[in-house]
């Protein structure tokens, strides 16, 4: 097994994958939950990460290679789960489009079920996408939200640069209907890039564009050039499986978001 495993702290290398929609808690501030792959071809989750205080040659994106150094944490007993170091952080480069497919390909499965039997947390799902909807989410939902939101950048300092949470609760949700080996699932997206393509997209076009254009590129376009599922569980509830990022490989060995 290797030492990254049942090491309590080290330092190591990763390609992300992973960078969910940036979340407020009681315990960290401003978060983002992200993931990745390891040097050994192992599943890494990092957290917490704030990009409001990084600096912005740290500030990484999906398919960057990142260097840090990492604890297990006290409160997550997930097996891939690392408490990382946020100032050790340190960009090295960036996978080539080449190399992507080659990669991931033997992380990928079909069964969530047979990841928890191995008592893992993290997956690169090969779903059957039956469908994608978008749904208006509750008022109270989003006024609770919102008031959050609005205390957090309330507390703004001026010598801090701006915050990733954005000023406005997403109205919206975007769930995919999908089937694996262990049956039909429904799951909404948290990647930080579909929130944020909504916005830019209600920007330029407006809402219902920008609904009817989501509703295409996610719904169509990425399934049909081949879309696949960063899933992780929940740390309170390790049974329910979420949709943390949309992964593009397609066959030609280029893989993106889009």
């Amino acid at each position: 097994m290797p030492e990254i495993v049942s090491s309590k702290s080290g330092e190591t290398e990763a390609i992300i994958l992973i960078k969910a929609a940036p979340v407020i808690g009681s315990k960290h501030g401003e978060t983002v939950c992200c993931a990745g792959i390891d040097i050994y071809g192992n599943w890494l989750r990092m957290y917490p990460v704030s990009f409001r205080v990084l600096d912005d040659t740290k500030k990484f994106k999906r398919w960057d290679k990142v260097k840090f150094k990492w604890r297990r944490p006290s409160d997550d007993m997930r097996l891939e789960s690392r408490h990382v170091d946020s100032q050790s952080l340190e960009i090295i480069g960036r996978m080539p489009d080449r190399e992507k497919t080659p990669f991931l390909d033997h992380l990928i499965v079909t069964s969530l079920t047979a990841q928890r039997e191995k008592g893992l947390s993290l997956a690169l799902l090969k779903p059957t996408i039956q469908g994608f909807h978008i749904e208006r989410r509750p008022q109270t939902e989003l006024d609770f939200e919102q008031a959050r939101i609005d205390e957090f950048h309330s507390q703004e300092d001026m010598f801090i640069p701006r915050p990733a949470v954005p000023q406005q609760a997403c109205p919206y949700s975007f769930k995919y209907k999908y089937t694996t080996d262990d049956g039909d699932r429904d799951g909404t997206c948290q990647d930080w890039e579909t929130e944020a393509t909504f916005f830019k997209w209600r920007n330029l076009y407006g809402e219902q564009d920008a609904l009817q254009r989501m509703q295409i590129q996610f719904g169509e376009v990425l399934p049909e050039r081949g879309l696949y599922f960063a899933m992780g569980t929940h740390s309170r509830w390790p049974d329910t499986w979420l949709i943390n990022g949309l992964i593009q490989l397609r066959t030609t060995g280029q893989a993106s978001l889009f």
